[in-house]
């Protein structure tokens, strides 16, 4: 079973740049390979990186494996939209938002995440530190912290690639860890679990989440949200965006909660969970207007 561990590092000035400068010429690089995918129809990794690899080497002043790493980003990328096209999820051909996806090329933010695997990034558990690959060389001693528990996962069953990431202004590495799986086993019965808007979730053992909380939570997000929209400054559209990631992740650390209490009393008893299907419900059921917001959320459970 894989999972994500993220740390955050904790970097001195001078290493802060030299990593800006390094994510800021990774994705300028993954920007020139993706116009080249776009350009010549370019699908495959092999093709696409002997179109690319010398150029991003001499122009963009990257190492060899970071080179690979930026081609590999790219193909990954356009593999995930092709496949949000086939699935549907961009709509029918004539949609909008298909056209608009398939008319240009995939664009990197200048802080987009970058992979890392172990030629370019080496932990020092002992010491909590890390050694990256930079365009300036290589930095041997930036700081990371982290939760116990994440540190041991990390330490345990760290396997593949790790993410550098720049999120307000905050470093993070997310490193992919491949956590053996517990042991299955036959269910003796079933739990019931139905999701709503009212009660985020009911169980057949009658346990009620009804989440009045998280409802006045994000009620008083919609009031300061709505209080930002109305000033049109470009301070307000960045505290948006910081309100909607905070409110995101205390709707998801609620869930994740809820789930972990039925999953707890799922092995006590030795019983499997049976969600509620909830497909095509936007087709089948009309909330009323004051709860469309909330269908609308991401975040509900």
């Amino acid at each position: 079973m894989k999972l994500v561990v993220q740390v955050k590092l904790l970097p001195t000035a001078a290493q802060e740049a030299t990593l800006a400068a390094t994510l800021r010429a990774c994705n300028e690089a993954a920007n020139y390979t993706s116009g080249m995918a776009f350009e010549r129809n370019a699908k495959s990794r092999n093709e696409l990186q002997k179109l690319c690899y010398h150029e991003i080497k001499d122009r963009f002043g990257l190492s060899a494996q970071p080179a690979v790493r930026v081609v590999k980003k790219v193909v990954d990328a356009y593999t995930t939209l092709h496949a949000a096209i086939k699935s549907g999820n961009l709509g029918g051909e004539t949609s909008k938002r298909r056209m608009k996806a398939e008319s240009k090329p995939i664009s990197f933010r200048r802080t987009a995440a970058q992979p890392f695997d172990d030629r370019c990034l080496s932990w020092k558990h002992d010491a909590g530190m890390v050694s990256i690959w930079t365009t300036a060389g290589r930095l041997k001693d930036i700081r990371f912290v982290g939760s116990a528990d994440q540190l041991a996962t990390l330490r345990a069953h760290r396997q593949g690639e790790s993410d550098l990431l720049c999120r307000d202004g905050a470093w993070f590495l997310i490193a992919t860890c491949e956590v053996p799986e517990a042991p299955q086993f036959e269910p003796t019965d079933w739990i019931g679990v139905d999701r709503g808007m009212s009660n985020l979730a009911t169980t057949s053992d009658l346990a009620n989440y009804q989440g009045r909380r998280l409802q006045r939570y994000r009620r008083w997000h919609a009031r300061k949200r709505a209080e930002l929209q109305a000033k049109r400054t470009v301070s307000a559209t960045r505290r948006l965006r910081k309100r909607a990631r905070k409110e995101h992740r205390h709707a998801t650390h609620v869930n994740h909660r809820i789930a972990k209490d039925v999953v707890a009393v799922a092995e006590r008893t030795g019983r499997g969970i049976a969600l509620e299907e909830l497909q095509g419900i936007r087709d089948r059921v009309t909330v009323a207007r004051h709860q469309r917001a909330t269908r609308s959320s991401p975040s509900v459970a």
